[in-house]
């Protein structure tokens, strides 16, 4: 390795050879920080960085501190080639982010001393400058591939989505106020607003722009933006929901713990990711998207849901050619009215309703293949639930009597089994219990309890449903109702769902009831709660010999299994307490 100062004073003089002999000369010298002073003033030649720029991106990106000539790249280099350089190098970054991230496959995620973002923060900054130079007749066809590269290297951290951010409002030619110092706030590179546009030399190649481009540009930006939404959402816990149940119900929180709201009010990290996704908000409302009209919505859930938009920006030749991110749409209308019921903000007011226009979009989203969906994509699943449960706070339910509240309230439970994070979970279950009793007509209430217990596999969502049922059967005695729920026919209808046939229990293997207990406890105990419910409190409701009948076939195999399971080998000390108050119940209901 040669000395610091032989590297500097070859840096120096053979700039005066011609161009490949210098780029062997500064291949071999530009190793360390120490020569950066030295090239970065000889790189205020601007004819000499024009011709060498391009090829000094990659070199420079490796070695710390080359932020300022990389910079001059971006300022004097020809723009149009320096770009093509960016793009490898961003598609360098997305390699090396997945080796990075698959290197501990127990604990996925970016290494700590990891140097991408940084470079990628570098990048855009870089680009930035380069695109404002470029003067194309079409810079759409410059701008579409970028934005593509740029998406494949990002990852939805708070600093390069900062930089995202900036690239965007440089590129948009909109220049926001500073943010106030908080510590929420998120400062990185940005040598497009904090430097010197004075330097930059004009572009070579200039021509005129075409008029229909600026409507392209914003188009573009407006995909890319609610794509970088989507992913990062997707990539946090946002918890929407629960924390709209908490705004909308206060008298349920319980005193002396402390909220979802307060955890983000007063948790930095907390904070920031609320502070990022309002970034991001603010940025399309920059770029147009600040109205929620009953045409926005329709769009959402009109057009295939699982596409993706940055495909189409290698090639079109109008705006309506490129589309916005359904999940980013999403999750932008969770946010206008997360944010105008919890933090008193200034959005716009959804022109939708739950019936048809949230029903259609939860339906199109979770598909087919509910549990994968749910799974890979937790944040818009948490932003549909939002957006259920403040138009239902809204009291804009439905627009017509077509109706199909069975398969939403399906969808709803689903969110309820699958969603990886409990606290969501029960915001679903919440939703799809309070949508339930809000449905005016009894018989439909009936009929989706009824399919619940009959056909539903989770034993959570049968539990739910049997709670649900409990409730239902206490308005109407409360309220002295005429309804499904204020006669025995109901018990009639539902008793071999809520006391199925359980005898043949007794020809099981312990092993086998092991199985059986694992899968259906949850159910069985709030069975077992409710029947003592039923035959003490309700009394009337009971039809003439269900008792004698739901202790032989029900009450008394089931007491004979949990004493089976009680005895067996390796039992938790958890499970035999559960098992211990199940039978309790059971007893307690004298049908045996």
């Amino acid at each position: 390795m040669p000395e610091v100062s032989e590297s500097i004073k070859a840096i120096q003089e053979a700039a005066k050879e011609d161009r490949f002999t210098y780029l062997t000369v500064l291949q071999y010298h530009v190793t360390s920080p120490e020569v950066l002073p030295a090239l970065n003033e000889v790189l205020q030649d601007a004819d000499l960085t024009q011709e060498i720029g391009w090829d000094l991106v990659q070199m420079l990106l490796n070695i710390e501190g080359s932020e300022t000539c990389l910079e001059t790249v971006a300022r004097l280099g020809n723009p149009r080639e320096v770009v093509i350089k960016i793009m490898e190098a961003l598609e360098g970054l997305a390699v090396a982010w997945h080796d990075e991230v698959i290197v501990d496959a127990d604990d996925p995620g970016v290494i700590p001393d990891s140097k991408i973002p940084g470079k990628f923060i570098t990048l855009l900054g870089m680009l930035a400058i380069l695109h404002q130079r470029i003067k194309t007749k079409y810079p759409s066809r410059f701008l579409g591939p970028t934005l593509v590269k740029v998406f494949e290297a990002y990852q939805p951290m708070p600093e390069m989505t900062a930089s995202v951010i900036n690239l965007v409002y440089s590129l948009s030619g909109k220049k926001r106020p500073p943010l106030p110092n908080r510590k929420s706030s998120i400062n990185v590179l940005n040598p497009d607003q904090d430097g010197d546009a004075s330097k930059n030399a004009p572009d070579p190649e200039a021509e005129q722009e075409d008029p229909k481009e600026e409507a392209m540009q914003q188009k573009l930006l407006q995909a890319f933006v609610t794509c970088i939404l989507q992913r990062y959402v997707n990539a946090y816990d946002m918890l929407w929901s629960p924390r709209l149940l908490e705004v909308y119900n206060p008298e349920r929180t319980v005193p002396g713990k402390k909220t979802l709201t307060e955890a983000f009010r007063e948790n930095e990290e907390l904070q920031k990711r609320d502070a990022v996704v309002g970034h991001l908000v603010a940025l399309l409302s920059d770029l147009g998207l600040s109205q929620c009209p009953a045409e926005f919505v329709k769009g959402t859930f009109e057009g295939p849901v699982h596409t993706d938009p940055l495909a189409a920006f290698d090639d079109f030749s109008s705006a309506d050619d490129i589309h916005l991110s359904p999940g980013g749409t999403v999750c932008l209308i969770a946010y206008w009215i997360f944010s105008k019921d919890v933090f008193g903000s200034d959005s716009p007011q959804p022109e939708m309703h739950i019936f048809p226009d949230h029903a259609s979009i939860l339906g199109r989203f979770l598909g087919r293949e509910v549990q994968s969906e749910i799974l890979s994509s937790p944040g818009i699943a948490d932003a549909l639930l939002a957006i259920g449960l403040g138009l239902q706070h809204r009291n804009l339910i439905r627009t017509d009597e077509e109706a199909n509240l069975m398969a939403y309230h399906h969808n709803l439970t689903l969110i309820s089994v699958f969603h990886p994070d409990i606290q969501v979970r029960d915001a679903a279950t919440r939703f799809a219990g309070s949508l339930l009793h809000s449905e005016p007509d009894d018989h439909a209430r009936l009929e989706i309890l009824e399919d619940l217990l009959e056909n539903c596999m989770f034993a959570s969502l049968k539990a739910c449903a049997v709670t649900w049922l409990k409730e239902e059967l206490i308005a109407a005695k409360q309220r002295n109702l005429n309804n499904q729920f204020s006669s025995p026919d109901v018990i009639e209808r539902l008793q071999y769902c809520l006391f199925p046939d359980m005898l043949s229990l007794n020809e099981s293997s312990p092993e086998a009831l092991v199985e059986f207990w694992a899968q259906n406890q949850l159910f069985l105990l709030q069975v077992a709660n409710f029947a003592y419910f039923l035959f003490t409190g309700l009394k009337e409701l009971v039809p003439a010999g269900m008792g004698a009948a739901v202790g032989q076939r029900f009450v008394e195999p089931l007491i004979a299994a949990a004493e089976k399971l009680q005895k067996v080998e390796g039992s938790g000390g958890e499970d035999r307490m559960q098992l211990s108050i199940f039978t309790d119940r059971l007893r307690s209901l004298g049908l045996q």
